[in-house]
């Protein structure tokens, strides 16, 4: 049964101010060799359970949240700071991509091999497309109008046309698809693959696979981010904790990178060319990029954060976190040198 529960939790002054001034949310300094420092916890809605990806729709200021193991879509509002819907209804949802072109919110909910197709003003889900049979990570390629699907145990990229809402193709992969992402800079979806160790490169007009590069030494490439104005991907092996920087342009590996156990999500800010990526061991790395390396910035540990977004105007980080004291929250963070 769907429905939708509204909830909203307001502050009487802005997330910066509360960064300095806010008794209940001041300030942490954590480490020493932390490179972010807190600006707030904010309650979350539902069970102190397990959030997956994140996508954020920076033209409405909204920050989709998959709730995974509560099966509900969290609406975050990033200018008020408040929860404005908690959608019920979404099996085990994995991966959510905001399309506001198309005024729509597609969600995998992976326990009914599915994607759901939800209208972003009224909130209600408008088809449900499968079967694939465990949808993950979602890319939207929009000279195509199609929605690229990671299946993670079927060995494809699934295809859905987003004019038709329809299954329209399974695109065969030498192994489980790692996260999808789509390329501006070239209008190619990317797609990580597990045991064969790749980064393939997929033309999204005719559905077919264009190009590979081996990541070698490298398990089970997962998590992907992209620096769109310098070409480059960073790509997480979350088997061996690697994190790969590949060359667009080439399609070359330039080098490798220890990061946490277990890599998952990653985020780039462009503005400040920073580069996190988050782990299921709860290792959260910050490395900022120069012409094509990565510098170790730091970084430091807290539960459950292996999923992560950044708001590339404000340099606000979002964290949500499973299981803070009993409950969920969403943990803001701002980089040091951004303050």
């Amino acid at each position: 049964m769907f429905s939708i529960s509204f909830r909203a939790v307001t502050f009487g002054c802005s997330l910066l101010a509360l960064s300095c001034a806010h008794s209940g949310v001041a300030a942490d300094k954590s480490t020493p060799e932390s490179p972010l420092v807190k600006v707030a916890d904010i309650p979350l809605p539902g069970s102190a359970v397990r959030f997956d990806y994140q996508s954020l729709d920076q033209s409405q200021g909204r920050l989709y949240i998959s709730h995974m193991n509560a099966d509900q879509l969290i609406v975050f509002d990033i200018k008020k700071n408040e929860v404005v819907a908690n959608l019920d209804g979404f099996p085990r949802v994995h991966g959510v991509w905001a399309v506001p072109e198309l005024g729509r919110v597609y969600a995998s909910t992976t326990g009914e091999h599915k994607v759901a197709v939800v209208d972003m003003k009224t909130m209600k889900t408008l088809a449900r497309v499968g079967p694939i049979d465990y949808p993950d990570g979602l890319a939207y390629a929009p000279t195509s109008q199609r929605v690229f699907v990671s299946d993670e145990h079927g060995r494809v990229d699934a295809v859905i046309d987003t004019r038709s809402n329809t299954l329209v193709k399974n695109i065969s992969l030498e192994g489980g698809a790692g996260n999808t992402v789509y390329d501006i800079g070239s209008g190619r979806i990317l797609v990580g693959v597990h045991k064969a160790n790749q980064l393939v490169s997929i033309d999204p007009a005719s559905m077919e696979i264009v190009s590979k590069v081996s990541l070698t030494g490298g398990e089970n490439p997962h998590g992907i981010a992209l620096d769109v104005a310098n070409r480059l991907a960073f790509v997480a092996c979350e088997g061996n904790a690697k994190l790969f920087v590949v060359d667009l342009k080439e399609m070359k590996v330039l080098g490798s990178y220890p990061v946490g156990d277990d890599p998952d999500v990653l985020a780039f800010d462009p503005g400040l060319g920073i580069l996190y990526v988050s782990a299921e061991s709860g290792q959260v790395r910050v490395f900022h990029e120069d012409h094509g390396k990565l510098i170790a910035d730091g970084g430091f540990d807290q539960p459950h954060a292996h999923t992560v977004s950044v708001d590339p105007s404000t340099h606000l980080v979002y964290f949500p976190l499973e299981n803070l004291n009993g409950r969920s929250v969403l943990r803001v963070m701002k980089p040091k040198s951004a303050m």
